[in-house]
């Protein structure tokens, strides 16, 4: 362990400059390990330096037309990617999944939590050369908070009762009620602060503070970026130029990095993972996180407002064997909550919603309901999608129950049919706390509410514990009101969360990055283009 510790410390020196190749080499040498060992260890820990040029081409599995630049409506990780290239939020999640400041130097709470003061970093400028103040932060979010606001994140910032700047550099927001969370609130990627003139915001400009600098952008086709010169954050955006490749079909993605027609390339289908590890010129990249497959029901259309043929739906899935056939085991099967083990205070004694053909078929009586259920799917919504659909199909057949599984095309299955039709697939990165991810899919408020869970007692009572929770700060009684918001939600919602699946990715091995890699989002966090570089 000595041995490790030193060579480590040595690798550190070197990448650092403070001892050259052939120092390091000699130092390795002394401790006892061979020549090509040593030369082997000097070239790995060089690649670990992060090298500024080139131009980085990414292709991802999402994206459409219907697209826009506007970070209120990003919907997609083709959006998200752009919307971290060219803006930043108050707060990150950093590689190592911890919340810190990005925009902000520092934040912290008033005398309780319902008061949070956030201090902005001097001197950072917008691509325009306006300097950052305390009135774009103000400004940004009441372009969110809007009465007519269409912002997927107008959820998220209703709790907001009021802000005010206290000089240039330094926000005051005021909570409706205390919560403990909302620095992470304000890392959601919606909310990158955008530049103001007379406190209006243009979030159609593409203007913002990030590493790169909109050229070219293309709905749900691609984007390109240019390096910002200027960027305030150091050791980060090392490329040149940034290409950003909307490749919707699974095949053309992997052939293009296998091609070398890009260096990375985003959603690879589990069933190819094994195939692609053996093409000696890419790397696999595999991260576990928050991203779970979904097939939400909306009970605002019939016949999902139905109690019982929800609950039979849930019951008649084979959760298992979708992680087994869809995920091919990279992932776990889900219990219609999209809450996991990483996340804090989840529930691991909630029941399972485990397939019983037997149960389903009661609840489905019981509902009243006859005649065939349509279920949309597109492998838009993620890599196997249709599969998935048809397998649900193919097990709620032996309860007894009739799903139609209908095709959908790719392009515009987010606005055309995702939280439009009553029954279709889905998928969500996940969020790094309940409050975050309940505000931004299940409760009242929220735009993405995409079972449209309301009206019932349950969605009431559970609207209830998250404003509760959101504001306890003893650990039991938010764990008792956490418990109870996830059994609500699975036995009243319209969410069936089917599965929870790691992302993966390939990459051309030209290509470095630290050892940490972010999952809060796929690809690094979806900052691959900010953290990554060229060996």
């Amino acid at each position: 362990m000595r041995k490790e510790s030193y060579i480590k410390l040595q690798a550190q020196r070197l990448t650092t400059g403070q001892i050259n190749r052939r120092r390091f080499i000699m130092s390795a040498l002394a401790t006892g390990v061979t020549l090509p060992t040593a030369i082997s260890l000097a070239g790995r820990a060089e690649a670990m330096t992060p090298k500024q040029g080139g131009v980085f081409r990414m292709a991802v599995g999402h994206g459409s037309t219907t697209d826009s630049i506007d970070p209120a409506t990003a919907e997609n990780d083709f959006s998200t990617h752009v919307v971290y290239s060219r803006g930043n939020n108050l707060t990150e999640v950093s590689k190592s999944g911890e919340l810190v400041g990005e925009l902000a130097e520092s934040f912290e709470p008033g005398d309780t939590a319902s008061t949070w003061v956030f201090n902005l970093r001097p001197g950072v400028e917008f691509h325009n050369g306006k300097s950052l103040t305390a009135e774009d932060v103000i400004a940004t979010m009441n372009y969110h908070r809007g009465e007519d606001s269409k912002s997927a994140a107008k959820g998220l910032v209703s709790q907001i009762s009021s802000m005010r700047a206290d000089g240039a550099n330094r926000v005051i927001f005021e909570l409706q009620s205390a919560n403990a969370d909302f620095p992470f609130i304000v890392s959601d990627y919606h909310l990158i602060i955008l530049p103001s003139e007379d406190g209006v915001v243009d979030a159609l400009s593409g203007i913002g503070t990030g590493g790169y600098v909109v050229e070219t952008y293309e709905p749900g086709v691609r984007a390109n970026f240019n390096r910002n010169p200027n960027y305030w954050k150091e050791g980060a955006a090392h490329f040149d130029r940034y290409e950003l490749l909307s490749i919707l079909d699974a095949t053309a993605r992997q052939n293009a990095v296998m091609n070398g027609d890009v260096d990375f390339a985003g959603d690879i289908p589990p069933n190819t993972v094994a195939l692609m590890s053996r093409v000696p010129t890419i790397d696999i990249l595999k991260t576990t996180g928050t991203q779970h497959y979904t097939f939400p029901m909306r009970l605002n259309v019939e016949p999902f407002d139905n109690y019982d043929l929800r609950m039979a739906l849930k019951y008649s899935i084979k959760r298992q064997e979708l992680v087994d056939k869809i995920l091919l085991g990279h992932g776990e099967a889900g219990n219609d909550v999209p809450v996991n083990a990483s996340m804090p205070f989840f529930n691991p004694d909630l029941p399972s919603h485990e397939f019983n053909p037997e149960l389903a078929a009661e609840h489905y009586a019981k509902s009243g309901h006859s005649g065939p259920i349509q279920l949309s799917a597109a492998d838009a919504a993620f890599a196997g999608a249709v599969d998935a659909a048809q397998l649900i199909a193919a097990s709620a057949k032996e309860a007894g129950i009739d799903i139609e599984v209908v095709r959908e095309p790719s392009d515009g299955y987010w606005s055309n049919v995702w939280n439009k039709k009553g029954w279709c697939a889905c998928y969500w990165s996940g969020r790094p706390t309940q409050d975050w991810m309940y505000s931004s899919a299940y409760t009242n408020d929220t735009e993405w509410n995409d079972t449209a869970w309301k009206g019932t007692e349950s969605s009431a009572r559970f609207n209830e514990l998250v404003v509760q929770a959101r504001a306890e700060t003893d650990e039991a009684a938010r764990r008792a009101q956490y418990y109870e918001a996830q059994s609500l939600l699975q036995n009243d919602g319209g969410a069936i969360v089917s599965m929870f699946a790691s992302y993966l990715a390939a990459h051309s091995k030209a290509l470095a990055h630290d050892e940490a890699v972010a999952a809060n989002w796929a690809n690094d966090g979806n900052k691959a283009q900010e953290r990554w570089w060229f060996a």
